[in-house]
């Protein structure tokens, strides 16, 4: 089997390109068929900044791509991109945008197996229009998803957020028992349908410091989120908590469990970006494609200058053959 994988390479002028083709340039084309949205222009510029060799087959079509090679997808609009490495243009966001709805058309169509996304600007995409907070959120809107969530993978260490890009102060009246149980059952039925885990054991994290020391420094896991889990066991998912944010990362009690619950962005992020050692991948489980990204941004201060690292962006690849091959199996089971 031949898996298709499309690759929107992100904002031109960050270290997409870059970690997109170091990442292409080691990996076997046997069973795979990478296919980067964007421009030849682009990648012929970081190409030649780089030191590894790379051969690809460009096309204005789909009808035309060449499986088994790299296939560059012109998808910029006629845009010629003005490539400035460390700087933020409104034209990058735009092209890095069209990318993005590129792929989504091909995942929808059944054209590829997969999206990979390389980073983005949110500052440039918004400057070019698209009043986004981020990928996921596009993602979800234009796939008419409403149960969706940021999942981060390494390995067997994923953690999902159920409240992602809103500031602090908004986090705990975002959080309700609806909410938090269609989390946990979104993350629950993507472990077993993404990742072939028959039956996922899933840790919830508490709100507050010491997961509110039994209502002394807060009130949401007495009289929130221990209800809450507590329906969701009736339910039948493995789940437990509260469990206090930094005791169960510093005393590795991640290791015990398949899936992880964290209340909002940082408590999630923080601990999973320093386990995984900067090969983690952003995940959007619960979409009706599959779409992988590295969990960095663009780097604009080390763009074009060869030092980017491709061990995330390579990662969030491999994550999505990984997850096209299981929902094939599980389509095929069905």
């Amino acid at each position: 089997m031949n898996y298709r994988i499309a690759i929107s390479s992100g904002d031109f002028n960050g270290i997409g390109p870059e970690v997109v083709l170091k990442t292409l340039a080691a990996h076997p084309l046997n069973t795979v068929t990478p296919i980067i949205l964007g421009s030849t222009k682009v990648v012929d510029f970081y190409a030649n900044r780089i030191t590894e060799e790379l051969k690809y087959h460009q096309t204005d079509s789909t009808d035309e791509l060449v499986d088994g090679q790299i296939n560059i997808l012109e998808c910029y609009n006629n845009e010629v991109p003005n490539i400035a490495p460390g700087s933020l243009t409104e034209q990058a966001g735009l092209c890095a945008m069209l990318a993005v709805e590129k792929g989504i058309e091909l995942c929808k169509t059944k054209a590829v197996d997969a999206l990979v996304t390389a980073p983005i600007s949110k500052e440039a995409v918004n400057l070019a229009g698209y009043q986004i907070p981020g990928h996921t959120e596009f993602l979800a809107e234009h796939t008419d998803t409403s149960d969706f969530m940021m999942m981060l993978v390494n390995n067997d260490l994923r953690v999902g957020l159920t409240s992602v890009h809103i500031p602090l102060a908004e986090v705990s009246g975002a959080l309700s028992e609806e909410k938090i149980l269609n989390d946990i059952s979104i993350m629950d039925r993507s472990l077993k349908n993404d990742f072939n885990i028959g039956a996922p054991k899933i840790a919830v994290l508490g709100l507050n410091p010491h997961a509110g020391d039994g209502g002394i420094i807060g009130n949401e896991e007495i009289e929130l989120i221990s209800p809450t889990i507590q329906k969701a066991q009736q339910n039948g998912h493995l789940v437990s908590g509260p469990h206090p944010a930094d005791g169960f990362f510093g005393n590795r009690k991640y290791k015990n469990y398949d899936g992880i619950l964290a209340m909002y962005h940082d408590q999630g992020l923080i601990p999973f970006k320093t386990l995984s050692f900067g090969a983690g991948v952003n995940f959007t489980a619960g979409l009706p494609i599959v779409r992988t990204s590295p969990d960095h941004g663009t780097a604009f201060d080390i763009a074009g200058a060869d030092k980017a690292n491709s061990s995330s962006f390579t990662q969030a690849f491999n994550l999505a053959i990984t997850l096209a091959k299981n929902r094939q199996k599980e389509a095929l089971q069905a």
